[in-house]
């Protein structure tokens, strides 16, 4: 079963999910917190005392008055997050015939009690000595907390000032001392049974009890790393398995494409059941409610990440079925247009992925989008050229006036296309050199190209001697045509072979014919032996063939005085 286990687990799909988790857990912990979610104020430096909790030097001081709600509960919870519980108890309102050992495990008891559900901020707690005057409460009462209870109940954490006789208890001043009241105390013991974990905290020493950073207690910090890889695990097995149920779903099947779509969506569903499983493991670690708020928000961003990433996969999928399907062999143009299309889709998912996690972390999107709108528009006017460069390939793409490979003619120049990119396209000369073009200029060129021609033509003009009979052009022109026509790879639907002119040194004949080849070199030897042939012709019917020549005539000045 172990190895079994081990042979599931695939390593860098474990390494990537580590680091997502990683990456997720500390944008959770960089993203706005709601007004309630600000760190412990608990932790905060006290005005004066002994050794304070681990970050309490870092943190403000509030001016308060010595004796208020805000500094005994202050006082109350740096003393048990340094394991002074006995001092803690102090600030209970607890029976006198507790012993010490059970009043400490009272403050004990309230300080998780308090970490587990109570947020408290004590900039909200009254700096005064007589406390909250404004609330429903009765006189000397403040309540400092009101968190909802597992069982639906609600549960009520209230000080209550009390005039302590004889000088017992700490900071004992005129109008008495404030500390947790009776009716919280009788509350403490039973609040912390519905504590789930409460069978681990109850084992734990007092060392991990404390605070670490983010005001977490280090147990959850040990205990965290655990969770994660026991999480990775079962989500790696768990998606191994569900994959291969779903591979036998899908064999019975006649059709390609759902074999290819759960290949490629593997990984994301080893994501999924990772994240579903982290999610249910959250609990175990005991957070209070902003650290827990923060540890799901993270997964949120997981799942969105997750979803996200198996749309980026599927559009690799959906380029390789559109590039095999039907239409793509009707259509070979249209082909180059796919991977330029699965581009831009996984652009257009990468940025609607990113707005959604913004979103998710609790930024605000909206000006956001209004910001990159703005900064879009001055970019667009910035960068016209590239725009339009960009619009021209989309333009080569859709109307396909040249393909990679092809032979074509632009303005001066002929040549064979390398590369059409986003910006610009190369084209190979006949002397070797490379010239580029950007695409917005290329767009609006006179462009010719020689490889989409399904046949290659024959154009002349044999010329003749004056000498030639009408009996020997007649025998030429059948010639000829019976050359042409004898050709295996002719056209035969239009053969041209006429006599065309009387030129200044020679009797024209016009000869056109089309060769069903696309191959230039394969023409090049049709056409020499084509005019090897034109030669014998000529020479048998007993002509020859005409150069530019001139006649002049001398005329005597006699000869010339005779005529005039």
């Amino acid at each position: 079963m172990t190895e079994d286990l081990l042979d599931a687990i695939d390593v860098p799909v474990v390494a990537k999910l580590a680091l997502c988790c990683a990456a997720f857990f500390v944008c959770g912990l960089a993203s706005p917190l709601p007004a309630q979610s600000r760190p412990r104020a608990a932790s905060q430096a006290a005005p004066s005392g002994p050794a304070q909790g681990a970050h309490a030097a870092s943190l403000p001081i509030v001016e308060e008055a010595a004796n208020s709600p805000r500094s005994v509960v202050r006082t109350f919870l740096l003393a048990a997050r340094r394991g002074d519980y006995e001092s803690a108890a102090d600030y209970i309102e607890a029976p006198e015939t507790l012993s010490a050992e059970a009043r400490a495990r009272l403050a004990r008891e309230l300080e998780l009690v308090l970490d587990r559900y109570a947020w408290l901020d004590l900039d909200r707690l009254s700096a005064l000595t007589v406390g909250d005057t404004t609330d429903d409460l009765a006189p000397n009462v403040d309540e400092i907390a009101a968190f909802p209870l597992p069982d639906g109940r609600v549960g009520h954490v209230r000080l209550r000032r009390v005039v302590t006789i004889g000088g017992a208890g700490p900071d004992v001043a005129a109008g008495g001392q404030w500390r947790f009241s009776r009716g919280t105390v009788a509350q403490i013991a039973e609040w912390y049974a519905t504590i789930s974990n409460r069978w681990l905290v109850d084992r734990l020493p007092a060392s991990l009890l404390r605070a670490g950073p983010f005001d977490l207690l280090w147990w959850q910090w040990l205990a965290a790393l655990p969770v994660i890889l026991v999480a990775i695990a079962i989500g790696t097995v768990a998606g191994r398995l569900l994959k291969r149920g779903l591979l036998i779903a899908t064999r019975r099947t006649d059709t390609l494409w759902d074999d290819i779509v759960l290949e490629r969506l593997g990984p994301p569903l080893i994501g999924l059941c990772t994240f579903v499983s982290a999610a249910a493991l959250v609990p175990l670690l005991g957070l209070y409610a902003p650290a827990q708020a923060i540890a799901y928000r993270g997964l949120r961003v997981s799942f969105a990440a997750v979803a996200f990433w198996a749309v980026w996969r599927l559009v690799d999928v959906g380029r390789q079925l559109i590039a095999s399907s039907r239409w793509a062999a009707a259509l070979p143009a249209s082909r180059s247009l796919v991977p330029l299309g699965a581009r831009v889709a996984k652009v257009v998912v990468a940025a609607l992925g990113a707005v959604l996690i913004l979103s998710t972390l609790g930024y605000p999107v909206a000006s956001l989008v209004a910001g990159l709108g703005i900064g879009g528009l001055a970019l667009a006017l910035a960068a016209q050229k590239t725009v339009e460069n960009l619009f021209g390939a989309f333009s080569i793409g859709i109307d396909q006036p040249f393909r990679e490979g092809d032979f074509v003619k632009v303005d001066d120049f002929v040549g064979t296309v390398e590369a059409i990119g986003l910006r610009s396209t190369r084209f190979r000369t006949l002397d070797r050199t490379v010239v580029t073009l950007p695409n917005g200029r290329l767009a609006d060129m006179r462009l010719e190209t020689f490889s989409a021609r399904d046949r290659l033509r024959l154009a002349a003009v044999v010329g003749l001697v004056y000498e030639t009979t009408p009996a020997q052009m007649r025998e030429v022109l059948a010639g000829f045509e019976r050359v042409l026509r004898s050709q295996p790879k002719i056209w035969p639907d239009a053969v041209v072979v006429r006599f065309s002119a009387f030129a200044a040194s020679s009797l024209d004949i016009e000869v056109m014919g089309w060769f069903t080849t696309s191959d230039w070199g394969e023409f090049q030897r049709i056409r020499e032996a084509v005019l090897l042939q034109f030669m014998d012709v000529v020479s048998a019917a007993g002509s020859a063939f005409a150069f530019p020549t001139t006649t002049v005539h001398l005329v005597s000045d006699a000869f010339a005085e005779a005529n005039t």
